[in-house]
């Protein structure tokens, strides 16, 4: 059978930390979650700080990291994932599949209207779909599958497939599964200014680049879960910066880096912990040998593993606000198994053992890229290494060069921190050939047989177990070595922070209003 990749493969840079410093590596993603039925004062206003701006509204443009901030209150997407990870009906009130899993119908919600009064129908859904599979851009690839879109009535979509694609439900509750205003979507005005059947609209006070003010539309399908008629999201990524806006009063939910807890919580700031929001990963790429030998070793794979002591990493670097981990998964997530993360216990005579065993006694060298979210890893990693006898030199990236730096096949190894995301997301991006964090193209029969079964998989329950198999088998074979869940400290006053790392998309429905 011919595989389709649900994998984009273009680079995609989700929820990468907000703040890297000696005393924490965080993450400013939050988790997208439902705040139906809350309750809230007329006015009641939600002001956050993102770490980077929309790159643009166009919706094969769309990024799914933090700007999804924006562009999720100015668009409805299909179906949306609520606070505990679980599918949710959106614009599309239900769906269902064929016998054959090759045929997805969906029923749309009645009495949706764009920002411009127009009707959302399923004319709408067809042309957006259509347009983000036919042009280039970051969403194109999630919508591989589907040969044709159909809409034989205005409120009914009938999508055929190329074949079964267990991720596609998901990816309708992203920006894979947008709807857009066909009379206005191919314009050029749609990349700054878009017309969106969303909750909120952008302000005339916005600013682009730098905040961006969102005014909820009253006339909204599903207005009462959005507790907040204004939001604020302004650009802010260094974390001093957050803080003194926090204090100053110009927001009222951010990231707290540890060192500034304290004050916060003493100007009636409440903190919100979610220890797992990325993974900070020794990516073993190489595992061909072809550019460094050693790595085409299970063994020597295995010893990097055991080089580090991750509990001393979590409690001393990391300050708590982390969780030591041998895994890529979501540890709320469909893949994840706590048993794994005991595989390879520190144990460095053991790690050099294997090595000698493998051919190296006296270890070898390594060169490695520097990007700026790892500088505050590269001391620890640079020594548990060498206590192994592995020599490691660091070679500084400019931002703007990461992704060349991770597909350019020049580093065989390299440590990145790449924010959590869904099961088949995160299947696909860190084992699938073309997937962006294995750019040697490593395969094995057996994990290609499993990435399969899984992805073609439509019972979320069948899909869940073949994913644990996806793990056990990239666990057990080292294909990489993961060093720590990151944390997120959430702090708020005057809202409640509504997620726990189930969810890990950025939307403002992690957001409710106090009590």
């Amino acid at each position: 059978m011919t595989r389709i990749r649900s994998a984009d493969p273009r680079p995609r840079f989700r929820a990468l930390p907000a703040t890297i410093t000696a005393a924490a590596l965080l993450a400013l993603t939050a988790c997208g979650g439902g705040s139906e039925g809350s309750s809230s004062p007329a006015d009641a206003t939600l002001s956050l700080a993102i770490q980077g701006a929309p790159n643009s509204f166009d919706p094969p443009q769309l990024n799914d990291g933090q700007s999804t901030y924006v562009w999720s209150a100015v668009y409805d997407t299909l179906l949306y994932t609520d606070n505990k990870g679980r599918l949710k009906p959106n614009a599309a009130e239900s769906w269902k599949y064929s016998a054959d899993g090759l045929t997805l119908t969906l029923k749309l919600r009645k009495g949706m209207k764009f920002s411009s009064g127009a009707a959302v129908d399923s004319a709408a859904v067809k042309a957006t779909l259509e347009r983000t599979m036919t042009t280039a851009g970051q969403q194109q690839a999630l919508l591989r599958s589907i040969k044709s879109v159909a809409a034989p009535d205005t409120g009914t979509v009938v999508i055929h497939l190329k074949q079964r694609d267990g991720s596609l439900l998901t990816n309708f509750s992203m920006a894979a599964g947008v709807i857009a205003d066909p009379a206005t979507m191919t314009k050029k005005t749609t990349a700054l200014d878009p017309v969106g059947s969303g909750p909120y609209v952008l302000d005339k006070a916005t600013v682009t680049g730098t905040s961006y003010v969102l005014k909820r539309r009253d006339d909204y399908w599903n207005a009462k879960a959005y507790p907040f008629r204004t939001v604020t999201l302004k650009v802010i990524a260094d974390p001093t910066a957050a803080f003194n806006a926090l204090q100053a009063g110009q927001l009222n939910a951010g990231s707290a880096a540890p060192q500034y807890a304290a004050k916060l919580k003493a100007a009636g700031f409440k903190m919100t912990l979610v220890k797992a929001t990325a993974v900070a990963n020794l990516i073993l790429a190489d595992r061909k040998g072809t550019v460094l030998k050693p790595l085409a070793d299970a063994r020597v794979r295995k010893a990097i593993n055991m080089a580090f002591d991750r509990e001393k990493i979590v409690d001393q670097l990391l300050k708590g606000v982390a969780q030591p981990t041998l895994q890529v998964f979501n540890p709320k997530g469909q893949a994840h198994d706590a048993a794994l993360d005991q595989t390879y216990p520190y144990d460095p005579s053991a790690a050099k053992k294997l090595l000698a065993e493998a051919g190296y006694p006296n270890g070898f060298s390594v060169t490695m890229p520097s990007f700026v979210f790892t500088k505050t890893f590269e001391p620890t990693v640079t020594q548990a290494l060498h206590d192994i006898g592995i020599k490691v030199k660091w070679t500084p990236v400019p931002p703007q060069n990461n992704a060349k730096a991770v597909t350019s096949k020049e580093y065989p190894m390299f440590l990145f921190v790449d924010g959590l995301n869904t099961t088949p997301r995160e299947a696909a991006n860190n084992f699938s050939p073309t997937g962006f964090l294995n750019p040697f193209n490593s395969s094995d029969p057996e994990l290609t047989e499993l990435l399969d079964r899984a992805e073609n998989q439509l019972d979320p329950a069948k899909a869940a177990d073949t994913y644990k198999k996806v793990n056990e088998f990239v666990v057990k074979d080292a294909w990489d070595a993961p060093v720590s869940y990151l944390g997120n400290n959430w702090t708020t006053k005057g809202v409640e922070y509504l997620g726990d790392g189930s969810n890990t998309s950025s939307t403002i429905r992690a957001f409710g209003v106090a009590g």
